[in-house]
C-alpha cells in the first residue's frame, strides 16, 4: 500500500486539485540527485513513477531506503526547517515527481486553516506510519524497506485509504504526461 493514500484520503478534493494545480511535474534523469543530505530541500515531492534510492553519508553513501510510486519526500525539512538527513536519488530514468513549492505551500496553510488541519494530519498520519516501520526494522536487526498492510491500519484508516486511492487515481489521470504503463498497484 502506498503512503500517498494516507495524505490524499485525508485531505480533500479542492486540497488534492490545489496541490496538481500548484505543482509542477518534474522529471528525473537516472542518477539524478533530487535532495542532498545536508542542504536545504525547497519543496515537498511526491513520487508519480520511476525509483529513488534514499542514502546517507557515512565513510561512503550508503542506501537506507528505496521510494517508489506513491510515496511523499521533502516532507521532513518541510516541517522541521532543517537541512535533509539524507540524499534522494533518481535510480531509473525517467523518475516523475509532483513537486510541490515549499513558499507557496507554506503560504496556503497560513491561509487555509482547514486545508492546513488536513494537510498536518496527513503528514502526522505518514510520519506515524514511518517511525513504526522502523521500529519494526530495528526490532530485526537489518534495514529493508517492507510494505504496509491493511493490518498495520485502525479501523477508520480504511476510509482515508479508499478515498486516497481514488484521488490518486484522480490526480494522475489529471498529470497525464505520465507514463501509465509502468504503474504499480497501490495495495
Amino acid at each position: 500500500m502506498k503512503r500517498i493514500l494516507f495524505v490524499l484520503g485525508v485531505l480533500d478534493d479542492e486540497d488534492v486539485d490545489w496541490l496538481v494545480s500548484s505543482g509542477h511535474r518534474r522529471e528525473l534523469a537516472q542518477n539524478e540527485v533530487l535532495i542532498r543530505e545536508g542542504e536545504r530541500c525547497s519543496a515537498i515531492y511526491l513520487i508519480l513513477t520511476g525509483q529513488l534510492t534514499v542514502s546517507v553519508a557515512r565513510p561512503e553513501q550508503t542506501a537506507i531506503a528505496w521510494l517508489s510510486s506513491g510515496e511523499v519526500v521533502g516532507e521532513m525539512s518541510f516541517i522541521d526547517h532543517l537541512p535533509p538527513s539524507a540524499t534522494v536519488t533518481a535510480t531509473e530514468s525517467p523518475t516523475v515527481v509532483l513537486e510541490i513549492p515549499g513558499d507557496a505551500l507554506r503560504s496556503k496553510l497560513e491561509q487555509d486553516l482547514g486545508f492546513a488541519s488536513r494537510f498536518y494530519r496527513a503528514l502526522a498520519i505518514l510520519l506515524s506510519t514511518r517511525l513504526r516501520g522502523t521500529v519494526r526494522h530495528l526490532e530485526a536487526e537489518y534495514w529493508r524497506p517492507i510494505a504496509i498492510s491493511e493490518d498495520d491500519c485502525s479501523p477508520d484508516m480504511a476510509d482515508y485509504i479508499t478515498l486516497g486511492g481514488i484521488r490518486y487515481d484522480w490526480m494522475m489521470r489529471r498529470l497525464k504526461d505520465v507514463d501509465v504503463s509502468n504503474w504499480e498497484s497501490l495495495s
